[in-house]
């Protein structure tokens, strides 16, 4: 992996040199084995959280990694494209507006003793407008190549903390254009309900049942990009022990090897019907 600036990423974008490579602030990764019609997008998977905030933060560790979105990366890591977060979201959320990406409480519960100081704020929004420049250019390249594109924009929830049955898989269709891609998001909603989940987990799915696909990243594309589909993809965390922190790996690898089969699934219709 090499450690690139933001304008030598997004030159090898245009130049479709195929790469791996982390921001050199350390904010993202992005891997392109080689430019396919589709990106798999995990932004709420990191957990970095800079030093300078540590002091001045009311959350405790677990309290953040509760609210990311861990593993999400590694569910579709065997992909050709992905790129994904190594912040967390509480140091600035990639999936809301710049203008509203940087907390001052989090889920009800305050999250700074003291106001952010402005600079601290501009060093997040920084990052958070570099990953946006190489998503852009990167989105860019790919519908300029097919013509077209397909995002998987992966995330996951806490389903404990809601007191009625949930779905395991949540499709949040809101902010695409659902007169045009509704045969999209009914398919790949079949195709995570089909999937077979260890240690006795249903896989369940459903649309816009617990999120509705409001996240910036989602918007930001399909703002930018009208031939481009972008699937806000959720996952219950039946993966892990929300509470307790533990993940379980057999579950996370049984999604990583299924969605490995099923995503190019989902493309191949994309391409041949849309």
């Amino acid at each position: 992996m090499l450690k690139l600036s933001i304008n030598a990423i997004i030159s090898k974008i245009k130049a479709e040199i195929p790469f791996e490579a982390v921001s050199e602030d350390y904010s993202f990764t992005l891997k392109i084995i080689e430019y396919a019609p589709y990106i798999c997008g995990a932004v709420h998977d990191g957990h970095q959280f800079r030093k300078s905030l540590w002091g001045n933060c009311l959350h405790t560790e677990h309290d953040r990694w509760y609210e990311e979105d861990p593993c999400t990366k590694e569910m579709v890591q065997s992909h050709p494209i992905v790129i994904a977060g190594c912040d967390s979201r509480f140091e600035y959320d990639l999936n809301r507006h710049p203008s509203t990406a940087i907390y001052t409480d989090a889920w009800g519960k305050q999250l700074w003793k003291n106001p952010l100081v402005e600079e601290e704020k501009k060093l997040s929004l920084v990052k958070h407008d570099n990953f946006y420049k190489v998503v852009h250019a990167l989105v860019s390249q790919i519908e300029s190549k097919y013509g077209k594109a397909i995002v998987f924009d992966m995330h996951s929830y806490n389903w404990k903390r809601w007191n009625r049955e949930v779905p395991t898989w949540n499709l949040g269709t809101s902010n695409i254009d659902n007169d045009r891609f509704s045969s999209q998001t009914n398919s790949w909603r079949n195709r995570l309900g089909s999937m077979k989940l260890p240690n006795g987990i249903q896989s369940t799915s459903e649309i816009n049942d617990t999120f509705q696909g409001n996240g910036y990243f989602l918007k930001y594309i399909t703002q930018n990009f009208k031939n481009t589909l972008v699937l806000a993809t959720e996952i219950a965390k039946v993966y892990c022990d929300e509470y307790e922190g533990i993940i379980y790996p057999e579950v996370v690898r049984s999604v990583e090897v299924q969605l490995k089969e099923l995503i190019p699934l989902q493309v191949k219709e994309f391409q041949e019907i849309i």
